[in-house]
């Protein structure tokens, strides 16, 4: 069981997703949030339960699943909506990645936590580090017009639609720089599990 969490965090087009792909490749457990979201929901969970109890039946496909566009655009055009459904789904999200990271057999466990900044470490009291996976502004545009076929604009206004980067740098322990190539990243990944591994080695029962 794992004892010594860390939050992975980073803004748009940082590296995140490979950065934890680089852990798992040591053997690391990744809990992931946008997969405990989707679980927090899934066809007959209680959470699933919640969100029709709060907005109807209208936000089901025919098959009784939630259906996500149907959802995503109430919540878009409702704020008090947004915040229901946060309600519901947040503090379940929270439990599931916990719980997968309390029974991780590894020395440590990672929680990948994309929206940690806006949630609030607070909300995480159980994680030992933030490692932010940071990257300059020019390189994040650059990889998010290559990654989706956009353009400039549109690149512009989803960068600028993230919390800030100073807010991502204020709640970190560790930043990951990740303006280089695929070796430079895997040393950076490397040299913080040799850290965390010796870390959670002297963490306290």
């Amino acid at each position: 069981m794992a004892r010594f969490v860390v939050g992975l965090t980073g803004g748009i087009a940082s590296g995140k997703s490979t950065v934890a792909r680089l852990f798992a490749a040591r053997g690391i457990v990744v809990a992931d949030a946008d997969e405990a979201a989707r679980a927090a929901v899934a066809s007959g969970s209680e959470g699933l339960a919640a969100v029709v109890a709060a907005f109807g039946t209208d936000i089901l496909t025919a098959d009784g699943s939630l259906d996500r566009a149907a959802m995503r655009r109430h919540v878009f055009d409702h704020d008090d909506a947004r915040r229901r459904l946060e309600a519901i789904v947040h503090p379940r999200v929270r439990a599931l990645l916990r719980d997968t990271c309390a029974a991780a057999p590894g020395p440590y466990a990672i929680a990948a936590i994309p929206l940690l900044v806006e949630t609030g470490r607070d909300a995480y009291t159980w994680l030992a580090r933030v490692l932010v996976v940071d990257a300059p502004v020019d390189v994040q545009r650059a990889r998010l017009r290559a990654r989706d076929g956009i353009d400039a604009p549109l690149a512009d206004r989803m960068l600028a639609a993230q919390a800030p980067r100073s807010a991502r740098l204020a709640i970190a322990d560790d930043v990951l720089v990740n303006d280089g190539d695929q070796d430079t990243l895997d040393a950076h990944v490397a040299a913080l599990d040799r850290r965390y591994r010796a870390l959670a080695a002297v963490e306290p029962a």
